[in-house]
């Protein structure tokens, strides 16, 4: 009977103890979330996506796909399943792989949403030439007047 009343007094001082570590453990999962901003690749585009039928997109109103093995990341840096968000506007920040679908993807809270980055508008490519004329042949020039290769 006295080794039952000794388990009881260690119980009871141990309980505030327990308690004020549950509560700390419930407050933590029940914060709100938080607004950082994240750091962003310098390569990362902002545009508005909607997950249609995965792996199929849009952003910004064009059809585009999501690679394979892409990773989407919601405000709070948690990866979402692209089934979950089937037919929400959301506004994202993201990468492509080489050969041109959309791998990596932040959804951005509010914050991350008022910050300036470039949309996929932008063309990584330019085709055009330095030169300020080019020659022409308008099909009436004569042979000996065409341009020739020069070695």
């Amino acid at each position: 009977m006295n080794r039952c009343a000794s388990h009881w007094m260690i119980a009871l001082t141990l309980l505030p103890a327990s308690a004020s570590l549950f509560s700390s453990v419930s407050r933590a999962q029940t914060s709100e979330i938080n607004l950082n901003v994240r750091k962003f690749p310098p390569a990362a585009l902002r545009g508005e996506m909607v997950v249609i039928a995965p792996p199929l997109i849009s952003i910004d109103g064009k059809p585009d796909r999501l690679s394979v093995g892409s990773r989407i990341r919601d405000p709070n840096n948690f990866l979402v399943l692209s089934g979950a968000l089937v037919n929400q506007n959301l506004v994202v920040n993201y990468l492509r792989e080489p050969l041109g679908q959309v791998h990596q993807v932040w959804i951005l809270n509010s914050e991350e949403a008022r910050e300036k980055r470039p949309n996929a508008t932008t063309s990584l490519f330019n085709f055009g030439s330095d030169a300020t004329t080019a020659p022409t042949d308008d099909g009436k020039t004569p042979f000996e007047q065409l341009p020739a290769y020069q070695p």
